[in-house]
């Protein structure tokens, strides 16, 4: 059994209440950095887990999100299943949920019943819309964020229909918020011995992050419209077709165009009036695209990322995941983990990307499979009987 001994946060107890990407994630990346963390699910497992692709009949999904954790199974419907919800409770530093505001009321554990069983308690209660204001109640997932924060309306072609991000954007987004605000609480009780609820939402994660286009419109009162892959701010900047595939050039300031043009051996834009600000670029950057894509399409990428390099102008070959994650700068940032599942083989995961000198994140459990660690939590942990435990399995409580 893989022990949470080293790390910042070693001597933390996380109870990992949540479901699907931003809760897990949260937890997680307190697992990573040494927190002992108890995930606990339905018996048949949370809904992600009957989500494919799988390995081994496993959601490779469930790998995302779960590593470090020990997997406790409990039917929360079940009578004993408050009592034992309780003593978690009293025996974690942290709870971590994103139910529906409301739902843990129902289940006999709110944050007011919490601080009963344990006065210092920290909660960090994820949710689409937060637990205040008039949307509280709705459920969101990922797209539904992006949708009602204002991101998808952003993401696209100006003249195309408003577009989802490629990823989970808002989970991701939201799991970050949530482990920093674990840390801050983490942080204030250590120094008051207070704990205190964490309220994080979707939503606010999204709105907080849409940028320069909301400082227009609170400042300015404009509303910036799409501008697919171009930089709202600086031009010429954009994606472009060489002769073997798409290349990203960002050359948009004053330093960063002349040294495009000298590449491109047309000194003359660089020179011309009509292009000397960002203004005019801005104003005229269909034709230098059009200057620029000519260009582009008589070499290959690899040919315009020498010539790029060697003038300093930032560049980017437009990579699929599959070229990502097997270059050489993914290799050196340890941004590819493994851990060894005892039934599952060698499982292949993305690195954390918190690099600390003197306590950096570990790998030291595989994900787990749903109730794998029950002898541990209901045994070691709650100190139940062997009986009790066979119990609770026969009447399917765990």
């Amino acid at each position: 059994m893989a022990n949470a001994t080293t790390g910042p946060l070693a001597g933390v107890k996380v109870l990992d209440l949540s479901r699907f990407i931003a809760g897990p994630l949260c937890a997680q990346i307190l697992a990573d950095f040494g927190a002992e963390v108890v995930k606990l699910e339905r018996p048949g497992g949370e809904d992600s887990r009957h989500h494919g692709p799988y390995y081994r009949d496993e959601s490779i999904y469930m790998f995302l999100y779960h590593r470090n954790k020990y997997d406790a199974s409990l039917d929360t419907r079940h009578p004993e299943a408050l009592g034992i919800l309780e003593r978690l409770i009293e025996w974690a530093d942290v709870v971590v949920e994103n139910y529906r505001p409301g739902t843990i009321e129902k289940m006999g554990i709110g944050y007011e019943r919490m601080k009963e069983l344990n006065p210092d308690i920290i909660l960090v209660s994820i949710s689409g819309f937060g637990q205040t204001g008039p949307d509280s109640r709705r459920a969101l997932f990922d797209a539904i964020s992006q949708a009602s924060s204002g991101l998808m309306s952003m993401t696209g072609e100006p003249d195309g229909k408003p577009t989802l991000s490629g990823t989970y954007i808002a989970d991701y987004t939201t799991g970050y918020q949530g482990a920093i605000g674990a840390l801050m609480a983490i942080l204030h009780r250590e120094r008051t011995g207070e704990g205190q609820l964490v309220d994080i939402a979707s939503f606010d994660t999204m709105f907080s992050a849409l940028g320069i286009r909301l400082m227009s419109e609170l400042m300015l009162g404009q509303d910036m419209p799409r501008s697919g892959s171009r930089d709202l701010l600086t031009a010429p900047v954009n994606v472009y077709e060489a002769a073997d595939g798409p290349i990203y050039i960002q050359a948009g300031t004053a330093s960063l165009f002349p040294r495009l043009c000298e590449v491109m051996k047309r000194p003359e834009l660089a020179d011309d009036p009509r292009f000397g600000t960002v203004e005019g670029r801005m104003a005229h950057q269909e034709y230098l695209e059009g200057e620029i894509g000519a260009w582009a399409a008589t070499l290959t990428t690899d040919e315009i990322a020498r010539v790029l390099d060697d003038a300093g102008v930032p560049y980017a070959k437009v990579a699929s995941v599959a070229e990502v994650a097997r270059s050489p700068q993914i290799a050196a940032r340890d941004m590819i983990v493994e851990s060894e599942h005892p039934e599952l083989g060698t499982i292949r995961m993305p690195g954390n990307p918190v690099k600390l000198e003197k306590t950096p994140p570990t790998v030291r459990k595989a994900p787990p499979r749903v109730g794998e660690d029950n002898e541990y939590v209901y045994r070691t942990i709650l100190g139940m009987s062997g009986e009790d435990v066979a119990r609770l399995r026969e009447a399917g409580a765990i």
